[in-house]
């Protein structure tokens, strides 16, 4: 048996946060603005595990009107989710993200932000992708006023081979 789930996340990008995708802190003077760490890549790619689980989403698990979860680091939240995935019987086929972002170029981080999501997901490299886009100058991603992440991931039974 197996699902399929999609996950988005949008954040403004603002001075004097630091820019995290996938874990990884890319050099850039702005970062993204939000409750938490505003990981888009780590976000989209919870909340399309979790839609694939039927567990809900990261809004109803880590919700941003609660202050425990300010600051909270991407990875943490990653790691709960997939623990959650795996205790409902799930397991991880693949994993392919699109990352829209005018800036910075993302080519010399996609290597990185790739290992840690195969690392996280419990999965070979080869079962993971990492894709990055330019808003081609238009709206609010080509104007440089925000980062978002789409993200695709296909579960499997944990008993299916």
């Amino acid at each position: 048996m197996i699902r399929v789930g999609i996950g988005h996340d949008t954040h403004r990008l603002v001075e004097g946060r630091p820019l995290i995708l996938g874990g990884v802190r890319i050099d850039h003077p702005r970062g993204l603005m939000g409750h938490s760490d505003a990981d888009v890549v780590l976000h989209a790619v919870a909340d399309a595990l979790l839609g694939a689980a039927a567990l809900g989403d990261i809004g109803e698990l880590f919700p941003d009107t609660d202050p425990q979860w300010r600051g909270l680091d991407g990875g943490v939240l990653l790691t709960e989710v997939m623990a959650r995935v795996t205790q409902a019987g799930w397991k991880v086929g693949n994993c392919d993200v699109v990352i829209h972002a005018q800036e910075p170029k993302l080519t010399p981080h996609k290597p990185a932000i790739r290992a840690g999501l195969a690392q996280w997901l419990g999965v070979p490299l080869t079962s993971v992708n990492v894709k990055a886009k330019t808003g081609e100058h238009v709206g609010p991603i080509g104007r440089g006023e925000a980062i978002s992440a789409e993200v695709i991931v296909l579960l499997q039974a944990a008993g299916d081979l």
